[in-house]
């Protein structure tokens, strides 16, 4: 153990209780990790020593009491389960401050929902790019497995289609899905606002209620405030005059934020702004005091932070910072619940920091807006660069050069571009055909649709195990993989067949507690090595073992 920079003067002095307090490396690091106790480190005979039980007494010129060692440093009890914002896991029905991000085509499944719900978390399906049909057969099986628990399903901005979440909110209002995650939103919709406002009303105190609530996922302060005001006047007089909303909603809504809870999406994979976490949250949470103040909301508005949340440090980073939870994507999407193949999980066991790419996005090609996908292993980043370039380049299919036409029906399409066409004209029949009434028009949107359809493709191979079009997956990841699987690595952590939802949440939350702990630890000038600061994942059984001795007090 390194030795410990001594306190001049000590805080005060400890009395025992009945046990004497425990010296050397191994009793402090025992005692550390016993969140759910205090830690009174003490100047004992041998040195430093550990104990977790007493009583201290603090203050200055305080005369030695009969028994009393000196107190050292003084480390409060820390459950995981305090982490975080106490409204927003009363608000939704939380032991943790703890959320399972809604990774698209069901990535984040109905068994890592449940999952973490009987972990006492919440996760959000990941509805985005499924169709109505599939997103309410999760409904009917989370709803018939958890009852009361807490879930929610996401609800994602389709600019390109419109019809689509308007299905999906008419599903969402039918079903009574009560949590939704808003993501890659630009701006509001109209759906988005009647998702928020229909059923609105006023409680016996007066008080509003809304009973739909928003979980926004955004990284842009621009977007942001629209979600800290009130839904717009002009979708609201709209949709009255529509008659999807009442008069009475429209003037209710008027008082309340579009989301109840915002999430600061930093670094993240998927889609991402690739924002630093320390700059965003920071942003994110004075904007929000701001505008709950101007608007004078009965309800606290949570922000918490997404991107990065891949290790116990970072976790503890997150809290530190005053984020109200933590939204974990890319480390689930490794686990066994998640939506995807082994094969996969094999692939993101095997990424580092550096094995992701930004990429053409399927759902706003055109716009050119990208996702973070995994690097390692495919090509796909490369590939749908290459599309994006044609498609800028040239007004149409005909026009780009034969041989380069040639090389994509080969290794991309592995069809005809005519061929690849009528399945991408089948698709938008029934999803979107007014998409083919502009095609006919447009050569270049013709030919942007056929590049889109390779673009959802490559991400629904992954999910549904094509082999031979590994290098084509589209798998969405950020760094923090990377991240979690040096943290792991040596561990039984490191093997993708022990990374279970509930396991792998509860490491970043208890490992978070131990260094907060050990942050107060060393604030007090007692210098550690490694043999005391360092955190391994344990077995979920183990963490849960320590958490209950620490509550018997054991």
């Amino acid at each position: 153990m390194a030795s410990q920079k001594p306190l001049q003067p000590h805080l005060g002095w400890w009395i025992s209780a009945g046990q004497p307090p425990r010296a050397g490396a191994g009793a402090i690091r025992r005692a550390l990790r016993r969140v759910n106790r205090p830690l009174y480190l003490v100047q004992g005979p041998d040195g430093p020593a550990a104990a977790d039980s007493g009583q201290i007494r603090i203050g200055d010129n305080l005369e030695q009491p009969a028994g009393g060692l000196p107190l050292l440093a003084y480390v409060p009890a820390l459950d995981p389960a305090d982490l975080g914002d106490l409204c927003f896991k009363a608000r939704h029905g939380l032991r943790y401050a703890y959320v399972c991000g809604a990774m698209a085509n069901g990535i984040t499944s109905t068994a890592m929902v449940e999952a973490a719900a009987r972990a006492g978390m919440i996760g959000y399906f990941g509805a985005a790019g499924l169709s109505p049909k599939q997103v309410e057969a999760a409904v009917d099986t989370l709803q018939n497995a958890l009852g009361e628990l807490p879930y929610g399903f996401n609800l994602i901005h389709s600019p390109n289609d419109p019809a689509l979440e308007t299905a999906i909110v008419d599903l969402y209002l039918r079903r009574e899905v009560r949590r939704i995650s808003a993501s890659a939103y630009l701006r509001l919709t109209p759906q988005l606002v009647r998702y928020r406002v229909t059923g609105i009303h006023r409680g016996p105190d007066g008080a509003i209620v809304c009973p739909n609530r928003i979980k926004a996922k955004v990284s842009r302060v621009e977007v942001a405030s629209r979600f800290f005001s009130p839904p717009p006047d002009k979708i609201l007089s709209a949709l009255v005059a529509q008659g999807q909303i009442s008069a009475e909603e429209a003037e209710l809504a008027a008082q309340v934020p579009m989301a109840d809870d915002l999430t600061a999406e930093a670094d993240s994979g998927g889609h991402t702004d690739n924002r630093p976490a320390l700059a965003l949250l920071p942003t994110m949470m004075n904007l929000r005091d701001r505008m709950a103040a101007a608007h004078g909301y009965r309800e606290p508005i949570c922000v918490g932070l997404g991107g990065g949340i891949a290790t116990p440090q970072a976790t503890a980073a997150a809290f530190a910072m005053g984020a109200a939870y933590v939204l974990a994507g890319s480390v689930h999407q490794a686990c066994i619940e998640s939506g995807t193949t082994d094969l996969v999980r094999r692939m993101l066991a095997e990424a580092g920091q550096a094995d992701v790419v930004m990429a053409p996005a399927a759902d706003m090609f055109e716009m050119g807006v990208k996702v973070q996908v995994l690097k390692r292993g495919t090509l796909f980043a490369v590939r749908a660069a290459k599309l994006y370039d044609y498609y800028r380049r040239y007004a149409a299919w005909e026009a780009i050069p034969a041989k380069e036409r040639m090389a994509l029906e080969k290794d991309l399409f592995r069809a005809s571009f005519e061929e690849t066409w009528q399945q991408t004209a089948a698709f938008f029949t029934e999803r979107d055909p007014r998409q083919l009434e502009r095609a006919r028009k447009d050569p270049r949107h013709k030919m942007a649709l056929v590049f889109r359809s390779y673009l959802g493709l490559s991400s629904k191979w992954p999910v549904q195990g094509v082999a031979d079009r590994q290098l084509d997956f589209q798998v969405w990841c950020g760094p923090s993989m990377g991240a979690f699987n040096e943290w792991t690595a040596g561990t039984f952590l490191e093997k993708p067949e022990n990374r279970d939802t509930a396991t792998v949440a509860m490491n970043l939350l208890y490992g978070a507690a131990v260094v907060l702990r050990y942050a107060d630890l060393a604030r007090s000038g007692f210098a550690a090595g490694p043999e005391i600061s360092r955190i391994e994942p344990m077995p979920l059984n183990e963490i849960r073992q320590t958490l209950g001795e620490a509550e018997q007090g054991g």
